[in-house]
């Protein structure tokens, strides 16, 4: 059974960084692609960032620049860091196995 625990989320205001993290068991990171997701109230759930086995990277556009998505295999863990943050990246953040979801953690920017 996979199992994704994130966490890291909050409240910032405009402008401030937060680092979401995802810890992976019952799978390995390293030969997984592996993604994070946001839903924001009353929109479909969209992708953020996606990492390949051979840490190939893809944004979103609104996050290009903003956004850093890695992983640390020893720690089967995957990070979203997040920069530069606007009210638009106001959403709860889900990560993501090719056959499991975890369960989310709110972020929410507001001054």
């Amino acid at each position: 059974q996979v199992q994704l625990v994130e966490s890291g989320g909050g409240l910032v205001q405009p402008g401030g960084s937060l680092r979401l993290s995802c810890s992976v068991s019952g799978s390995i990171v390293s030969i997984n692609t592996m993604a994070w997701y946001r839903q924001a109230p009353g929109k479909q759930r969209e992708l953020v960032a996606q990492i390949t086995s051979d840490s190939n990277t893809r944004y979103a556009d609104s996050v290009k620049g903003r956004f850093t998505i890695s992983k640390d295999n020893a720690r089967n863990t995957v990070y979203l860091q997040m920069n530069s943050l606007k009210p638009d990246d106001t959403a709860v953040y889900f990560c993501k196995h090719p056959i499991s979801w975890g369960q989310g953690t709110q972020v929410t920017i507001s001054s």
